[in-house]
């Protein structure tokens, strides 16, 4: 119990740490992203982004003990999706890094390419994280089910604002966007303060029963 507390106020804090990253790093690259100015900014964003990759895929290796325990293909699943959105990540601070070099030059192309790494990490993949782990969590009751149902529905509505920015209907920064991806953001927020201070539930759904091996006759 006192392990699971431990894992669960990691995963929580980790969580946290995800937004005091993924925030300011926004706001310290656009200048340069959009106007091609103070690269010097962008290179603490980037910075700032490096430490949002390694926490994105430290709350689901923190989570990974507690979680296989109801859905390994969906505790390991979300692992997987997790990493994949830091690889994104960190494919976008080496386009900030390179813009930094670039300075003027190459800047549209670099920042098209940041504008789409961005689309499908902090875009999509959240969707695909509220969904594996929204679903594990529900289902072993392991928080109050108000949480991962935030998640479950902000998924689907995500993924419909990243479909309409692929196909132009609107762009990632615009109202409908932020609107879009405010329940997924509520569902990590909240997860992450009730990991950070109350742990995981230790009356909820039972965890399975481990099969035993067969025993070799010698």
């Amino acid at each position: 119990m006192n392990h699971d507390r431990s894992l669960a106020r990691t995963a929580g804090i980790l969580y946290l740490v995800t937004f005091a990253t993924s925030i300011p790093a926004l706001a310290l690259e656009t200048p340069l992203l959009e106007h091609g100015v103070h690269p010097e900014f962008a290179i603490w964003g980037a910075l700032l982004e490096i430490m949002l990759a390694f926490a994105c895929v430290g709350t689901a290796v923190a989570l990974l003990p507690i979680t296989r325990r109801y859905s390994e293909p969906l505790a390991v699943g979300f692992v997987v999706s997790r990493t994949l959105e830091a690889s994104l990540i960190l494919v976008g601070v080496l386009c900030v890094m390179t813009l930094t070099s670039l300075r003027t030059a190459g800047v549209d192309a670099m920042s098209t390419l940041h504008g789409w790494t961005f689309l499908l990490g902090p875009g999509v993949m959240p969707a695909v994280n509220a969904l594996l782990l929204g679903t594990v969590v529900l289902r072993a009751r392991l928080v109050p089910a108000v949480i991962p149902i935030v998640g479950l529905i902000g998924a689907p509505i995500l993924l419909a604002s990243s479909l309409g920015t692929l196909f132009g209907a609107w762009t990632q920064t615009s109202a409908v966007a932020g609107l879009a991806a405010l329940p997924v953001a509520l569902w990590e927020l909240s997860l992450g303060l009730w990991l950070t201070f109350t742990g995981v539930r230790t009356n909820g759904m039972p965890a399975p029963a481990a099969v035993p091996l067969p025993q070799r006759v010698s």
